[in-house]
């Protein structure tokens, strides 16, 4: 369909739309460009689609995370792209900054992601990167590998220790992304903060094996992954673990 501006920017305006014609697709992505004050440039990204502030978060498919990061990774380093590299981002939706209101996604249960290069106009306009994000747009639905599924927690916005794992050989799972500085403002240590996360882990397609916390959130925060981990009966880990696949007695 023709738009006049991203989807995210005008979300009120298109969700009839999307209702309409698109509630059975498996994949909705927005192919987009990065910038930010303070972001890394010469990346290539892929990130969950919610409002961590909020606590609303449509679908995550972790497979097509997976997939896409690995993707990108793989035809960047065919075309040798040296120079741009692969990162997750944390979970977010354009639309907040657009002044839209986040509970309009609960309208559209898609799984939703953002596929963006950054974050200066010499690299939205670099044809190699845009030439590496096309040729992976095809393979969300390439691999079909059982997978650790995570809900990652803390950290920053682009965390390292996530890309890792989730770029790694040993098939880590990882969509919804949970930065610091947003369970802070969010106010995850509440008792409305658990429910938060209690969505959140719902929102992710087959459950999750494990809820992994960045060592750099407060005690506060540390307690709460303990709780829900303890209700869903699963692991609970610190990212460093996530160096140590090996360690989780998981086969694929």
């Amino acid at each position: 369909m023709r738009q006049e501006t991203l989807v995210s920017y005008d979300f009120r305006r298109y969700l009839p739309v999307l209702r309409e014609h698109f509630l059975d697709v498996d994949l909705a992505a927005e192919v987009n460009w990065h910038e930010g004050a303070n972001a890394p440039d010469r990346v290539l990204t892929v990130h969950t689609v919610g409002d961590v502030n909020a606590g609303v978060f449509p679908p995550a498919e972790p497979a097509y995370v997976r997939n896409l990061l690995r993707a990108l990774e793989d035809e960047r380093a065919r075309a040798e792209v040296d120079d741009f590299s692969v990162v997750t981002e944390a979970t977010h939706w354009t639309g907040t900054f657009k002044g839209q209101d986040p509970r309009l996604m609960d309208g559209f249960p898609v799984p939703m992601l953002d596929i963006e290069v950054g974050s200066t106009p010499a690299s939205w306009e670099d044809p190699r990167a845009v030439g590496v994000m096309a040729r992976s747009l095809v393979k969300p639905f390439s691999g079909s590998q059982r997978l650790y599924r995570v809900l990652c927690v803390g950290g920053v916005h682009f965390e390292r220790s996530f890309s890792e794992a989730a770029l790694g050989d040993f098939p880590f799972g990882v969509s919804h992304i949970l930065p610091n500085q947003w369970i802070v403002t969010g106010d995850y240590a509440s008792e409305g903060g658990y429910e938060k996360l209690r969505s959140v882990a719902s929102s992710i397609r087959g459950g999750i094996d494990a809820v992994v916390y960045h060592e750099g959130i407060k005690g506060a925060f540390r307690d709460q992954c303990r709780r829900l981990a303890g209700e869903l009966g699963v692991p609970v880990l610190k990212h460093k673990a996530l160096r140590r696949p090996e360690a989780l007695g998981f086969t694929p």
